[in-house]
């Protein structure tokens, strides 16, 4: 787990993320947090519950970059999920324990992958060798001579005959040409294994695909895996022999352990949209019941429970939870009372202004001005942006919000979409030119849609 600085994490978030000051310092403490518990005594440690996290605001305003990229910098196993897709226990849908099954599935493969990483300069070693042994068959005496069996012993058992033997020079002299790539283009016969599909196909019940894929796992263990032999180029195979030595080095049950663990201890679970799931107090409906019955499947997994999964029991007691939502419409009081109590940290975000929009357009290390210069460079043409122009579109932006949908950052993909969609089609005809996009531009690109509210809901 990363030993940020409070001060470091919302500095590295920064890089990304414009505004929300106060978002980022309450997420960098919770994390802060999180790393200091590890350093108490195991006695007091399990003790110490995270404090859950409810981010309030409108769409946009970047309530989900802040968890994603928290999660990047942490390195711990995040997953996110939207409320909507889950429903009360006994309706056809989703139960809000298969989120816990899909973070272990995440932590499995952030910790085998870094398993691979280890164990990649045996890996490599070990599938050069099985690469020279298909380049010169008979290099080398195989590892395992099978001696003949008890009741085989007075039968003479028929042995294709031994492939000539490769002095050791040769064997050399070919591993320095592939080393200097002189071979990536020869092409090697190389036997692979494929798990073989079942005979009886599992239907995918809805609400119940955990069951299914437990099935086919249950299933696959009966068929063996098939071998079959596929043609293709040494870098390619060398590739697919890395994979097949590392998870021969790759102790299983050590990842399980220990991606088990880290879910336990740093996992982080983020639940978008849970204002969809708060019936409102002045209003009644049928839906309500089974918006109340997903917060209450909800409470035991947030407060602290064992879910079963197919890597074993994991418990939530130390996993912490970020909900976000707009709000528009309900209210976290909306919310059953239990529930509330599970969520005690509650920040709201601030809408986006012409300010924030400029910045976001100039500041970030992925805005979506390098991303558009970038896209037309592959085109051939220089694509650069005067401030006027910046200030226009950021103005432009706000105004739209204002006078419809307020959408937050998203406006400015709609805009800039807008903008350049011209120069975007006619692109592959204009290779070599420079576009400079200046204030004009902007404006008779966008003049049309600014000036019809009616058209521009629908367009912008």
């Amino acid at each position: 787990m990363s030993n940020l600085t409070p001060r470091e994490i919302v500095s590295e978030l920064d890089r990304y993320i414009i505004g929300q000051q106060a978002a980022k310092r309450i997420v960098a403490i919770a994390m802060r947090n999180r790393w200091r518990r590890q350093q108490i005594d195991p006695e007091l440690r399990d003790e110490i519950a995270p404090k859950n996290i409810i981010l309030m605001g409108p769409t946009g305003v970047g309530k989900t970059e802040v968890a994603r990229r928290l999660a990047n910098l942490t390195g711990c196993p995040f997953y996110k999920v939207e409320a909507t897709k889950f429903t009360e226990v006994g309706y056809v849908g989703r139960d809000v324990e298969s989120m816990i099954r899909d973070l272990m599935e995440i932590g499995v493969n952030m910790v085998r992958k870094e398993e691979s990483e280890r164990v990649r300069l045996k890996a490599e070693k070990a599938a050069e060798d099985r690469l020279l042994d298909l380049l010169l068959p008979g290099s080398r005496e195989p590892k395992n001579q099978k001696s003949p069996g008890f009741f085989m012993s007075g039968q003479k058992e028929e042995t294709p005959p031994p492939a000539p033997k490769t002095d050791e020079g040769t064997r050399e002299k070919f591993r320095k040409m592939w080393r200097n790539g002189q071979l990536d283009e020869k092409e090697v016969e190389l036997e692979v294994s494929s798990q073989a599909d079942p005979a009886v196909s599992i239907m995918a019940i809805p609400g119940m695909e955990d069951m299914g894929m437990q099935m086919q796992d249950a299933l696959g263990r009966f068929f063996p895996n098939k071998k079959k032999h596929r043609k293709m180029k040494v870098k390619d195979a060398y590739e697919v022999l890395i994979q097949e030595e590392s998870e021969k080095l790759i102790d299983m049950d050590k990842v399980v352990e220990l991606a088990r663990e880290r879910v336990e201890q740093t996992g982080i679970l983020f639940i978008d949209e849970l204002d969809k799931v708060a019936a409102r107090q002045d209003q009644g409906g049928g839906t309500d019941v089974s918006r109340e019955g997903v917060q209450r499947d909800l409470l035991p997994v947030v407060e602290g429970c064992v879910v079963n999964t197919k890597y074993g029991m994991v418990k939530t007691d130390h996993i912490l939870f970020i909900a976000a939502g707009a709000f528009h419409y309900a209210k976290p009081s909306d919310l059953i009372p239990e529930l509330q109590g599970r969520f005690p940290l509650r920040e709201e975000l601030q809408p986006l202004a012409k300010d924030e929009f400029y910045r976001i357009l100039t500041e970030p290390k992925n805005a979506l001005t390098v991303q558009y210069k970038a896209l037309l460079e592959t085109e051939g043409i220089s694509l650069d942006f005067t401030r006027e122009a910046l200030e226009e579109m950021a103005a432009t932006a706000e105004k739209i919000n204002e006078e419809t949908e307020n959408i937050g950052a998203r406006r400015l993909y709609t805009i800039m979409e807008k903008l350049l969609s011209e120069l975007s089609f006619e692109a592959p005809d204009k290779a070599g030119t420079k576009v400079l996009v200046d204030r004009e531009y902007v404006r008779e690109q966008l003049a049309e849609v600014v000036e019809d509210r009616d058209l521009s809901r629908y367009i912008l």
